[in-house]
């Protein structure tokens, strides 16, 4: 009899995928333009269904603490690591994505940038900006919870408390610069390059950059481990990596 009812549902477990399964994906904030272009071609070719959760890492890992079942987690490699430490990964499905670098930018149109020529100049012009915008901490943002160590290392935090701009989302610091909110924001620059209101004034200086990169897998709690594995499979194809390289995502090497 239990023999008889595993067949069964194995069967109807395949027919489901045959169908066209509906795969959930939680993707960080730096990479959700990109996945979501690469999900549409996906779902196009495949017949399956994607629905794209994008937020914070932190927010992200906190939803699946509180017992979210994503098909597939694209977030940064430190998250991964604690996922797979913890045993939630399928094993084998951890996958190199690629390498995000923080950047800033100015309203679209705007004659003047940051200057970001050093450490030192790149401290005057946020001693002299009026606001400068980056995601709260608080929400679990990578970039936001470096950006504002990277202020109290510099000795600049409380001079620059009353200019900042918070925002939940680096999309939310993207659109405060685009609407004059603030005068520049400082988030990863796959966040702020989709938003047209905005001209990319560089990456940080490279002696207080963070490089950081983001992997792919699967979470055991997913019910469509067959479909979200060739997903993933898709965002390191040559048409997924693609997208990235056009995004100015640096392409990690497979490991």
């Amino acid at each position: 009899m239990w023999k008889s009812f595993a067949i069964a549902a194995a069967v109807s477990f395949a027919v489901a995928q045959a169908q066209g399964a509906e795969l959930k994906v939680f993707v960080g904030g730096a990479m959700t333009e990109t996945v979501t272009k690469i999900s549409e071609d996906f779902a196009r070719t495949s017949g399956h269904k994607l629905e794209i959760v994008s937020d914070t890492t932190g927010a992200l890992i906190n939803k699946m603490k509180a017992g979210e079942k994503p098909d597939v987690v694209v977030v940064t490699e430190t998250a991964i690591d604690g996922l797979q430490k913890d045993g939630a990964l399928v094993e084998g499905t951890r996958t190199n994505l690629v390498r995000a670098l923080v950047g800033v930018a100015v309203k679209a149109g705007s004659t003047t940038s940051p200057d970001l020529s050093s450490v030192e100049a790149f401290k005057r012009s946020l001693l002299a900006a009026k606001t400068v915008s980056y995601v709260d901490p608080k929400a679990g943002g990578t970039s936001g919870t470096y950006f504002e160590g990277l202020l109290a290392k510099m000795g600049i935090a409380e001079q620059m408390k009353p200019k900042i701009v918070y925002r939940t989302t680096g999309a939310g610091v993207a659109d405060a610069v685009a609407t004059g909110a603030a005068e520049f924001g400082v988030t990863f620059i796959a966040e702020l390059s989709p938003n047209k209101g905005v001209k990319i004034a560089g990456p940080l200086p490279n002696e207080i950059q963070l490089p950081t990169n983001y992997l792919a897998a699967v979470p055991k709690v997913s019910a469509n481990q067959g479909p979200a594995r060739a997903f993933i499979q898709a965002m390191t194809a040559p048409g997924g990596q693609a997208v990235f390289k056009g995004a100015g995502l640096t392409l990690l090497p497979a490991h």
